[in-house]
């Protein structure tokens, strides 16, 4: 075994101090008291020598050990965190000034991190406590290191209950399992099961690893939603059934007028049975409408198999006989869906596209389908046209509203819902290459099962 001996670094100083000036201490006391001179002087001269050496060596270990006694000072004060202790003597050119120069910017550094934690700390508490969202953060083990207001009034229990408690004793071990984001539905407190949405991450504080938990309230946003939907259908509902009504209430009158009189006119029967056409064809119209409607509401979940694209798209272009409309092949895919539903949402596209066409001046211009790989995954179809173009996007996915004059407004509701419901999304855009719209249909290879 070896045994090392740890020498303090003055000691060491003061040790070299001494050997560097031992060999002329030991001349200059050979010379002394070897040489003729009296006891006096060799006395006198020999203090003086050692004192001086010593004194040296001692000067020697001060100017060596205290600045290193200051800068240990000073980092120590950086440590425990006080950042205004500033060590003098700092400059450019110079061994310990430099050191010194070093040490008082690292304070500078510090203290500006150090303010800017803060600050960010209080912002981050702040918004925590303002946002109408639960927050909770879990350590390694499951317990409970902070929640926010909106999680503490959700629960319906004060944070100092909250804090230090184990997920499980909270019942809350399925916040910290299974996938995320997901929607969850479960009862909190007094309130009722949600739903809300659940978040999940990881982060680390002190070394350690912890989750945090996000779940966001989703009732208000529905409710808001919902009522907003009401708002569009009742005013949707309520402008087609007046446009029926109110001729149906005028034209009643008229012929109730026309019974009561005595004698009445020679042409009351012609009048009698326009009349009572008229009031037919609104009464059907208005039950068209009603049924388009319930057709938008009760459309069916999706029946997926296999739909290859290429013969799902000529199946439906063969179909349009007003006007010849152009494939242009993409690859060859096959994706999961309900041909029944995927043959209707695109015969919308292809008749809004020839309809479109059509309403040029002497009705020119083409219109094609494609369709390519949008993302690995997905493949998207274009119809496009060369038409007017949109020129009111805002509405046009609104039910029921509708542009043209024999429209009843549910072909592209309609079709964005299908595609919703097969996962993929629907959206029009006009052409930025050159005159007309791009219906872009984008649909999963792989649809979601109901």
């Amino acid at each position: 075994m070896t045994w090392r001996l740890h020498v303090p670094h003055d000691l060491r100083v003061t040790g070299l101090a001494i050997l560097a000036g031992l060999p002329a201490v030991i001349v200059a006391l050979s010379v002394l008291w070897t040489g003729d001179f009296a006891a006096k002087v060799r006395w006198t001269l020999s203090v003086l020598v050692l004192g001086v050496h010593a004194g040296a060596c001692l000067a020697i270990r001060e100017r060596v050990v205290r600045p290193l006694h200051t800068v240990a000072g000073l980092l120590a004060a950086l440590r425990e965190g006080d950042y205004s202790v500033r060590g003098k003597g700092e400059r450019a050119g110079d061994a310990l000034g430099e050191v010194l120069l070093e040490v008082n910017a690292l304070g500078d550094t510090l203290r500006e991190q150090r303010l800017g934690a803060l600050e960010a700390g209080a912002l981050l508490g702040q918004v925590m406590e303002a946002i109408d969202v639960a927050v909770l953060a879990f350590d390694a083990s499951g317990t409970l290191k902070l929640v926010n207001r909106a999680g503490a009034r959700l629960v319906g229990l004060p944070r100092a209950q909250l804090l230090g408690q184990p997920a499980r004793a909270l019942g809350w071990s399925d916040l910290l399992e299974g996938p995320a984001p997901r929607r969850l539905t479960r009862v909190f407190a007094q309130q009722d099961g949600g739903p809300y949405e659940l978040w999940r991450g990881t982060f680390r504080e002190g070394g350690q690893p912890h989750q945090l938990v996000v779940l966001t309230d989703l009732r208000l946003a529905l409710r808001e939603e919902e009522r907003e939907a009401w708002r569009r259908l009742v005013r949707v509902l309520s402008h087609e059934i007046n446009n029926s009504l109110t001729p149906i209430q005028s034209i009643a009158d008229a012929l109730r007028d026309t019974v009561a009189q005595v004698p009445r006119p020679s042409d009351w029967e012609e009048d009698t049975r326009h009349g009572l056409g008229i009031i037919a064809r609104r009464a059907e119209a208005l039950a068209r409408f009603m049924s388009a409607h319930a057709r938008l509401a009760r459309l069916p979940p999706p029946m997926l198999g296999p739909v290859e694209v290429e013969p799902w798209v000529r199946r439906v272009v063969a179909l349009e006989p007003r006007r010849s409309v152009a494939v242009r092949p993409g690859p060859g895919l096959t994706l999961s869906g309900d041909g029944d539903q995927l043959e209707q949402l695109l015969i919308n596209l292809v008749r809004n596209a020839v309809d479109a066409v059509l309403s040029n001046d002497g009705g020119t211009g083409g219109v094609w389908v494609s369709w390519a790989v949008h993302v690995p995954g997905a493949v998207e179809v274009w119809v496009e046209d060369e038409g007017p173009g949109l020129a009111d996007t805002a509405n046009l996915f609104v039910p029921f509203f509708t542009t043209k004059p024999q429209g009843n407004g549910i072909g592209l509701a309609l079709s964005r819902q299908i595609a919703e419901a097969h996962g993929g999304s629907l959206r029009l855009e006009n052409r930025t290459d050159g005159r007309g719209c791009r219906a872009r249909l984008r649909l999963p290879l792989d649809a979601p099962r109901a």
